[in-house]
């Protein structure tokens, strides 16, 4: 994939984490952002999923759903007590 420069401005002590971490991984500080960045996205996205999920299921189980799950827990119950 094709790199692109971007110009970022960040409090000084931010950016002197940044350069200490960077220098810690012995990666550059583009490295860095870029890994920084990539994780921060994919936190976001996971966040949204599950809250896509949530809304989804906010409702689950309802009342009929419940009695099916009440009356498959009976039967697995008297198969494996039956064994």
């Amino acid at each position: 994939m094709a790199n692109i420069k971007t110009a970022i401005s960040l409090p000084e002590g931010l950016f002197e984490e940044a350069e200490a971490v960077a220098n810690e991984m012995e990666v550059s500080r583009s490295k860095l952002v870029a890994i920084a960045l990539a994780e921060y996205i994919k936190r976001y996205q996971n966040k949204q999923l599950l809250e896509k999920i949530n809304v989804t299921y906010a409702d689950f189980p309802n009342e009929e759903e419940q009695a099916i799950q009440k009356s498959m827990r009976r039967q697995h119950r008297r198969i494996v007590e039956d064994k």
